[in-house]
């Protein structure tokens, strides 16, 4: 089967937006949640991804350059931004996605400033379904977190991330992550995935968020 790539009048759904329905989420948020302006290639990163703004993640992508969670801890994908300067289509290509006629196994859509990802799946993890997946930099395995994009929205924004987190997070973190770029992430040694002191008692150091990809995922 052809496939035909839509354009964007055919993307952009004005009438049946989620981005109202997004800007309620963050209105109702339990945590510090920051929107960053979207880019001004937001049309062409929504052409890329060929999504809809009926759904949550065509809406972030078309109306934001990102969104940054706890202080940053979490940096949600949209369409790029100087303090997230990774586009969701950008990062995948990235990272291994193909820019292909099919869609692509999974889809890189957050991260963690410890080198944890969350994707999308698309049959790459499990067959059938649509749910996030987290890869654990402690366990360096993927987990199903039971819950589609728009439920990962919800949940990321209702305070949740304090106890997914909590063995994670040393006094005073909300300083060194809210200054870290959001192309960078923060290197734990000894790695999380060892035996060693908890996370206040290891060394961390600012590195490209891309050699966290590498090191703890590898190619998609």
């Amino acid at each position: 089967m052809t496939y035909v790539k839509r354009p964007l009048e055919a993307l952009v759904n004005r009438e049946e937006s989620a981005w109202p329905q997004v800007q309620e989420w963050i209105k109702d948020a339990k945590t510090r949640v920051e929107i960053l302006q979207p880019s001004e290639s937001a049309a062409d990163a929504l052409v890329s991804l060929q999504v809809t703004t009926r759904s949550p993640m065509g809406a972030v992508i078309l109306h934001t350059g990102g969104i940054l969670i706890d202080d940053g801890w979490v940096r949600v994908l949209g369409s790029g931004h100087p303090r997230l300067p990774r586009s969701l289509p950008a990062w995948n290509f990235a990272c291994g996605m193909a820019a292909a006629a099919t869609p692509p196994p999974c889809l890189l859509v957050a991260d963690d400033v410890l080198g944890g990802f969350f994707a999308l799946n698309g049959g790459k993890f499990a067959p059938g379904g649509h749910n996030v997946w987290y890869f654990a930099p402690d366990t360096l395995e993927w987990e199903d977190l039971g819950r589609g994009y728009s439920e990962f929205l919800v949940w990321s924004f209702s305070g949740a991330l304090a106890k997914f987190y909590a063995p994670f997070r040393w006094p005073d973190w909300q300083a060194e992550v809210s200054a870290l770029p959001g192309d960078m992430g923060l290197m734990v040694y000894p790695f999380l995935s060892t035996e060693g002191p908890e996370i206040a008692g290891r060394t961390r150091g600012a590195v490209p968020i891309s050699e966290l990809f590498s090191i703890h995922v590898g190619a998609v």
